[in-house]
């Protein structure tokens, strides 16, 4: 049986996003005690919105609750949890043991996620977690294949266990960083964090300031807590093989390219898995989730502490080499004629791949450009514009239009 794939979604059009191209269950947040602050997150109305559109499509809705509360932070949570469970929430995310204590006592059937905030790496714990009523455990990013499969070998049928599969990763175990609300204020735990382990570092002595010792790995400093993304599109069979009931993406605070690229990468090679190994993309794939912004590739620890093959020690930059050019709203089949709305400017005669939620893409000449009133236009320059274009190839809405980035 294939693991549910988890998006996330820091908005309703990175939701719609995430379902169309194929997650099963998407986690987002209100606006409060769900980390990811910088992220838009979704007021009341906008979570009863996601919430209903979970669940035409059949899809199921997480909502992380997953702060470390101090006392006001618990301040209405009660109302909050009970609102969450009226409105439909198939789970609610939780860090802390007193969250998971109100939650038990005030809505008894609501199903409870424990987040990876709660650093789960054995097997006694996740017995005690059980024994607690959490149903899924979301687990410590720390752990090998190895572990997770003692783990779930040696805890009950009935628990679910959830693994995180792509994404940024933290310097600090399981996200549990003080490094940001020292140096800025801003905490990690209530999801704001600032990201000083990607800045950069030099080694300056305390009676000769000014003074920098050459330790540096570039003339810009060292990047010495700088992580590199995790990436596990080639290993999914690991984790059907063990028994994973749930795989995770990772990333509220990105684009909605993002979200489709990842979400799509990620479901076509679980989906793949159902085949011969030879009729298997993995490859691609790969070099999909390589068009999406990102930082070079680890395993994270899944095959062992990766030591020094985990850090990124050159830059904390991301590695982005397309620009999304144009989502696709409406097209006329019988004309082949697509309604485009413009994400970054591109021109008649441009080469641009174009792909959906299945299967490879496939390359668009822009062609036939008009505007929104038929008018033949050679650019596409402004925001958001709608462009009719060309093309012969069936696509549907939400097809995205991309452009590889020259030089």
């Amino acid at each position: 049986m294939l693991p549910k794939l988890l998006a996330p979604a820091g908005s309703m059009d990175k939701l719609i996003m995430a379902v169309e191209y194929g997650a099963d269950e998407i986690y987002f947040a209100g606006k409060s005690l769900g980390l990811r602050a910088g992220s838009k997150n979704f007021t009341n109305k906008g979570l009863e919105e996601g919430i209903e559109y979970c669940h035409k499509h059949g899809r199921k809705s997480n909502i992380t609750v997953n702060i470390v509360p101090h006392n006001d932070d618990l301040k209405g949570f009660e109302e909050y949890i009970k609102y969450l469970y009226k409105i439909g929430a198939d789970a609610l995310i939780v860090a802390d043991p007193g969250s998971i204590e109100i939650v038990k006592q005030t809505i008894p059937d609501m199903k409870i996620h424990l987040s990876t905030q709660a650093n789960t790496t054995n097997y006694y714990t996740a017995n005690f977690w059980h024994k607690q009523g959490v149903n899924r455990i979301v687990l410590a990013r720390e752990l090998s294949f190895a572990e997770i499969g003692e783990i779930i070998k040696n805890s009950p049928d009935d628990l679910e266990f959830e693994a995180f599969i792509h994404g940024a990763m933290c310097i600090s175990y399981s996200g549990r960083c003080l490094l940001s609300s020292f140096m800025t204020g801003r905490y990690s735990n209530k999801g704001d964090c600032a990201q000083p382990c990607r800045w950069k570092y030099n080694l300056v002595e305390e009676k000769r300031p000014g003074e920098y010792y050459p330790i540096e790995e570039n003339d810009e400093g060292t990047f010495i807590f700088n992580s590199k993304d995790m990436c596990l599109v080639e290993h999914m069979q690991k984790f059907v093989d063990l028994g994973v009931k749930a795989v995770k993406i990772e990333g509220r605070m990105k684009s909605e390219y993002y979200t489709a690229i990842a979400v799509r990468s990620y479901r076509n090679a679980l989906d793949e898995i159902l085949k011969p190994e030879s009729e298997r993309n993995t490859k691609y794939w790969k070099e999909e989730l390589e068009k999406a912004s990102h930082r070079d590739f680890t395993y994270g620890f899944y095959f062992g502490n990766p030591y020094k093959d985990g850090q990124l020690y050159t830059s904390s930059s991301y590695i982005r080499s397309y620009d999304v050019v144009g989502i696709i709203k409406s097209y006329d089949k019988a004309n082949g004629i697509a309604w485009v709305e413009q994400r970054n400017k591109f021109n008649e005669g441009d080469v641009l791949e174009c792909f959906g939620p299945k299967g490879m893409h496939f390359d668009v000449v822009a062609m036939d450009m008009k505007d929104e009133k038929g008018k033949k236009i050679d650019s596409a320059p402004h925001a958001q514009q709608i462009v009719q274009m060309k093309i012969p190839q069936e696509v549907n809405p939400l097809y995205i239009l991309r452009k590889k980035i020259e030089n």
